[in-house]
């Protein structure tokens, strides 16, 4: 039976402040369409925001003022990173739709012993795990959520190997709308599925990879109108601009000359590269950083893709076992090229035991991360080996999830660097070894 999307009370134009536009077509959308894909062509959407904005100046001290001045105050959005940037992301989203935790407001921390393994003087962690739900989804989420309400959905889906579902749940419930989430069976890590179920989504584990379930939740939206939220969500991708906002925002709006991220589906890629596309037009920052996407080496279409400057789109059956970047066929690869074409960045494929070499060094400084968010440090670590990053340039990694998103990952590292036993002593044992280690300190 089909579940038409309901709409709210019409916008005027006057009221109307952004446009969603095919990527391909060039096709236009009210912003309070529905769809994830342009109905004539099939390809992605983007939003393009109309409202009028001062300067670059101007911008900043309003994005600055609001750090101590929450205009939010009394709502759910109050003290949110994401709608601190709100003329960036959906202006014309009104204060009682707007669906937030709050989230954002996430560190950017500096430890030498991260700096030192990657083989840059300095080097920031930008760590997304601080957000609600413990990964940067967060972000992306209070947007499409917002948009959901907006336009009365009657239900919410995703794909997910993990994180989105995890996100979705929580913003879902708050919102109070019916969500579904489908997971490759098997795949996701037991403190994802615990979250996803906690917060209520209806789950529906699938046999197949994280390709095969989004393929599926695509049909369920075309086929039952239920709103689609995965990283071509186009909203999805005003959120998680301001990831690199904020980042910006902490830096005193000097830009970096590097910003490394995790590469999967390619949502962040696509989002960071309209970030500093947006920030670079409207004067926030005078240079654009050079983006570094990382991929796992078992599931790196896109490194593969970059090698020949993206003459061919790549599909892989993806293995590895950083679980939130195992994806083979990356929903955001056209706007992910974009965004490496616009920031003349990079892209790179590190092994899962680079990864796990560079989540030992950043769990053992006290910041800790799931496996996937520690290719940005492996990847910057090979990109110094190789002489691209230069020893003396500034570098943002971006840290996309918690550590406890994946603990027993975080066992297994442990276990692999040599750093402990699960082995039971005898109180004698204890104290004999708790003399042995303080004499090694």
């Amino acid at each position: 039976m089909s579940m038409p999307v309901q709409t709210l009370t019409p916008v005027t134009p006057a009221e109307q402040m952004s446009i969603v536009r095919c990527a391909s077509c060039h096709a236009t959308l009210d912003d309070r369409t529905a769809r994830a894909t342009c109905p004539n062509c099939g390809g992605l959407l983007a939003v393009e925001h109309t409202l009028a904005l001062p300067d670059g100046e101007t911008l900043r001290a309003r994005f600055d003022e609001r750090l101590g001045v929450e205009s939010y105050r009394g709502t759910a959005a109050e003290r949110s990173g994401v709608w601190r940037f709100r003329e960036l992301v959906l202006p014309g989203a009104r204060a009682e739709e707007i669906v937030s935790h709050p989230e954002g407001n996430t560190p950017l921390v500096a430890r030498d012993a991260v700096a030192s393994f990657a083989g840059v003087r300095q080097l920031w962690l930008k760590h997304e795990g601080h957000n609600p739900s413990a990964s940067f989804k967060d972000r992306g989420m209070t947007a499409a959520l917002t948009q959901a309400r907006r336009i009365g959905a009657v239900a919410v889906a995703c794909a997910s190997t993990g994180n989105t579902s995890a996100s979705l749940a929580a913003y879902a419930a708050q919102a109070g709308i019916p969500a579904f989430v489908l997971v490759p069976e098997g795949r996701v890590s037991t403190g994802k599925l615990a979250q996803t179920l906690a917060y209520g989504a209806h789950m529906i584990r699938l046999r197949g990879d994280f390709d095969d379930c989004l393929e599926l939740a695509r049909e369920a939206s075309e086929r039952l109108g239920i709103y689609l939220v995965n990283s071509l969500n186009p909203f999805r991708v005003e959120g998680q601009k301001t990831i690199v906002l904020e980042m910006l925002q902490q830096l005193g709006w000097e830009a970096p000359d590097w910003i490394a991220l995790p590469a999967g589906n390619l949502g962040n890629t696509a989002a960071f590269g309209k970030a500093l596309r947006e920030a670079y037009a409207l004067g926030l920052i005078d240079r654009v950083p050079r983006l570094l996407a990382v991929q796992a080496a078992g599931a790196a279409p896109f490194a593969a893709g970059f090698s020949d400057d993206f003459a061919t789109r790549r599909r892989v059956r993806a293995e590895t076992a950083a679980t939130a970047i195992r994806i083979g066929d990356p929903a955001s690869w056209d706007r992910a090229v974009d965004a490496i074409r616009f920031s003349h960045g990079h892209v790179a494929a590190v092994s899962d035991a680079e990864i796990f070499a560079a989540k030992r060094v950043i769990d053992s400084c006290g910041v800790g991360c799931e496996p996937a968010s520690a290719a940005s440090v492996a990847g910057v670590r090979v990109l110094a080996e190789r002489g691209i990053i230069g020893g003396d340039e500034r570098v943002v990694a971006v840290l996309t999830g918690h550590l406890l998103k994946d603990p027993d990952a975080a066992l297994a590292a442990r276990a692999a660097g040599g750093l402990g036993s699960e082995e039971s002593l005898s109180r004698e044992e204890a104290l004999g070894h708790l003399a042995r280690v303080l004499a090694s300190e």
